[in-house]
């Protein structure tokens, strides 16, 4: 096992991807990729890394950044509160810190959105400092080196995975052997019992292909079966727009917009057209055509959608609720992910007039 180290890195560095957070691989840069990575893949966040950094080019940019424009740059990765949390940690780090990234493990740890393996991330690529960052990849790397069964869920689990990490851990290249690990899951040791066994560099070391067992690890605990929420959304289009109202700024994709919906409900066509009356809205007329059926899953939840489409003569909108033309809805509303369907309907009649 004291061969791991030189034969990961000597593999990493023949086969590692090339990345702009790598070439460039400052503390900023470490730090937003990390964060863009987290439940995404590196092809999805590649173009919107490029782009956040075109618009909000170091700390003090985005510290400074208004939210709206904040969640446009954001627009289709999803987990919104991501990158809420990049800002508040970039206007701590302005008021503490100069707008820099400290050069200290627990000082990194204490800015929001920011936990034991993103901190060890930015510590060890940027700073070089000897810490771990240990993430799904790691876990999994190590469960089928040592053919270690254990649930690597468990926070004592992980605690001894760390341990083990760092056992190998060159002093003189943290930054490197930590993403060394973490290329090697992404690319090699992958997860969903399909690891690519003779293109690793550790095969010959590793206890879980020796006993067959690589396929089985790591062992996680079953997941909760998600909640199915009935959600009923009204693209209800007038000549100003379409109308969309802004989430509550907790919970749930705090602060975002969203065509008008009912959260819990599923309704009728005739239904969409009473609550939209009830709430000031003048649908004499219209005829309310079904929405298709979608679906979107959140960590903890399934949206189950549906809903109808109606238009409706020129009217304020009610209180809360504005009307979107199809520019504004490209350039200045942020949609979530979840209505990704719906969006490219309000967009696409548009493009057949």
């Amino acid at each position: 096992m004291e061969n791991i180290a030189p034969a990961l890195l000597d593999w990493f560095y023949k086969n590692r991807r090339s990345l702009p957070f790598r070439e460039d691989p400052t503390p900023y840069h470490v730090w937003l990729s990390e964060i863009m990575l987290q439940q995404t893949r590196v092809a999805a966040a590649l173009p919107y890394y490029r782009r956040f950094l075109a618009e909000l080019p170091d700390i003090p940019a985005l510290a400074q950044c208004p939210e709206e424009k904040l969640h446009k740059l954001w627009e289709g990765l999803g987990y919104y509160s991501r990158v809420r949390n990049l800002q508040k940690a970039a206007q701590l780090l302005c008021e503490r810190y100069g707008g820099q990234l400290p050069a200290d493990y627990d000082a990194l740890r204490q800015l929001p959105g920011i936990g034991n393996y993103t901190a060890g991330a930015i510590a060890s690529i940027s700073f070089g400092l000897p810490v771990p960052a240990v993430d799904g990849n790691v876990l999994r790397v190590f469960a089928r080196l040592y053919n270690d069964p254990r649930m690597v869920t468990e926070p004592a689990t992980k605690r001894a995975f760390t341990a083990r990490v760092m056992e190998h851990q060159p002093p003189a290249a943290p930054g490197d052997y930590n993403q060394a690990l973490m290329e090697l899951g992404a690319l090699v040791c992958l997860p969903g019992g399909a690891p690519l066994c003779e293109q690793c560099p550790l095969a010959s070391l590793c206890q879980g292909r020796a006993a067959g067992t690589a396929e089985q690890l790591p062992q996680k605990a079953a997941p909760k079966p998600r909640k199915q929420v009935p959600v009923t959304v009204a693209l209800v289009e007038s000549p100003a727009g379409f109308l969309l109202q802004q989430r509550p700024e907790k919970g749930l994709l705090a602060g975002l917009w969203q065509p008008v919906l009912w959260e819990g409900e599923a309704l009728a066509p005739t239904q969409v057209c009473a609550r939209l009356t009830a709430a000031g809205l003048d649908t004499a007329g219209a005829e309310a055509v079904p929405l298709a059926a979608a679906k979107h899953i959140f960590s903890h939840i399934q949206w189950q959608m549906g809903g109808a489409a109606l238009k409706v003569p020129a009217q304020p909108a009610p209180t809360g609720w504005v009307w979107a033309s199809r520019e504004q809805l490209q350039t200045v509303y942020t949609l979530p992910g979840a209505f990704r369907v719906y969006k490219k309907q309000m967009l696409e009649e548009s493009l057949a007039r």
